[in-house]
């Protein structure tokens, strides 16, 4: 399995976290899995950017991003050059760390999974 480490984030999870991946799920449904309830607004249809992430290690390792995905991240609060829409991005079997961004373009959270 892959391990992804989370970085702290002062709401979702302050103390950061790291465990163990499934290859092949999309980095959201793994931090769901975790209990870390990254925003999905868009319940992970890729039409919105709350899941954003930013890959600081592995990012090469993640499934290509879509063109969608890509026209809609350039929408999202922080954007860097590593920066992937959580529930698009499959996991592969290098190392993950995340960043999850302070802020997200969402105006309401939405109910969890």
């Amino acid at each position: 399995m892959t391990q992804i480490v989370v970085l702290p984030h002062a709401e979702l999870c302050p103390e950061g976290k790291t465990f163990e991946a499934t290859e092949g799920e999309s980095i959201c449904d793994n931090l769901l899995d975790q209990k870390i309830e990254i925003e999905h607004a868009c319940e992970k249809s890729c039409a919105c950017t709350t899941c954003h992430v930013i890959v600081r290690e592995g990012f090469d390792s993640l499934s290509p991003s879509s063109e969608d995905e890509d026209d809609l991240l350039d929408r999202a609060w922080g954007l860097t050059p590593v920066s992937r829409l959580s529930c698009q991005a499959k996991v592969g079997k290098s190392k993950l760390v995340i960043e999850i961004p302070k802020y997200t373009i969402n105006y309401a959270k939405e109910a969890t999974k």
